[in-house]
């Protein structure tokens, strides 16, 4: 009798060991299941636009200008009431048949590729150095060369063919887009590209060629600064980066398997909690 009440309470202490430890592990196990799952949460704050209402207006500017560069494909059309008088200088670009000799398709405008050392080359004119001028001087430059020796009171238009914008990173529709009007501010861009996704960082990156260098520039979004950036109104291959946030870049280190080990640890917990009421 005393050897099977000794026995009795052994095992009592032991299950009570037992019972004990196992409520320590699957207080452990819950833990790192809720941490898993909590990991991938996102603040409302990193996330929303424009949470600042207070905007300085002094600071607010509706201007753009559009600088020429080197590798821009420009368009130039210049008229007059002398008709004769412009039409050296608004060559067609055509094709011709080898054996008509004649206009094959419809005639386009020609374009003016701006090279390297940032000149074009222009009917009658000759080299004309364009980079590095807003548009408005562009068309001044043209008008002193043509007036009066070549044509009297020119009108001249001058626009890019090749204006583009790249948006890369953690958005919806990533890729790069021309632009036919040539402007076009940061939000204009997001929402050509459909927007963020929920996972990408709300401050990002424009990245602008200034000279012969390139410049990056820090864009919240959360923020109404932006409408003041520098960048708010892009300019030719200007490239827009999303970074993804932290909770991304933590999911993409898990192992692929992260699936499988949560499915195991969920049964692991359920067979704990089996045996414990077992014990009990």
């Amino acid at each position: 009798m005393r050897n099977w009440t000794l026995q009795f309470k052994i095992k009592l202490v032991l299950s009570q060991k037992f019972f004990s430890r196992m409520q320590k592990v699957k207080k452990i196990v819950l833990l790192f299941i809720i941490t898993l799952l909590t990991t991938s949460c996102v603040s409302k704050k990193r996330i929303i636009y424009f949470q600042n209402n207070k905007i300085d207006q002094s600071k607010v500017t509706n201007s753009y200008k559009t600088v020429f560069k080197p590798d821009d494909l420009l368009q130039i059309s210049i008229s007059a009431l002398d008709l004769d008088a412009v039409k050296p200088f608004n060559l067609p670009a055509v094709t011709y048949a080898t054996t008509t000799n004649s206009v094959v398709g419809t005639p386009q405008q020609q374009s003016y590729l701006v090279d390297s050392e940032g000149f074009i080359d222009f009917p009658i004119l000759g080299r004309l150095k364009i980079a590095g001028l807003p548009r408005i001087e562009a068309i001044n430059l043209l008008k002193k060369k043509l007036d009066p020796d070549y044509v009297k009171n020119p009108t001249i238009n001058i626009r890019i063919a090749n204006f583009t914008i790249t948006i890369l990173g953690d958005i919806k529709k990533p890729g790069t887009y021309t632009i036919p009007n040539e402007r076009i501010t940061i939000l204009d861009a997001i929402g050509l590209a459909g927007d963020l996704n929920i996972s990408g960082e709300r401050t990002i990156e424009v990245k602008r060629e200034e000279g012969n260098k390139i410049v990056s520039y820090e864009l919240d979004l959360r923020s109404n600064e932006l409408f003041t950036s520098p960048v708010y109104y892009l300019q030719q291959n200007d490239v827009i980066y999303v970074r993804p946030n932290r909770a991304s870049y933590q999911s993409a280190s898990y192992n692929q398997n992260t699936g499988l080990f949560i499915s195991i640890t969920t049964a692991l917990v359920s067979v704990i909690t089996l045996l414990t009421n077992v014990i009990k």
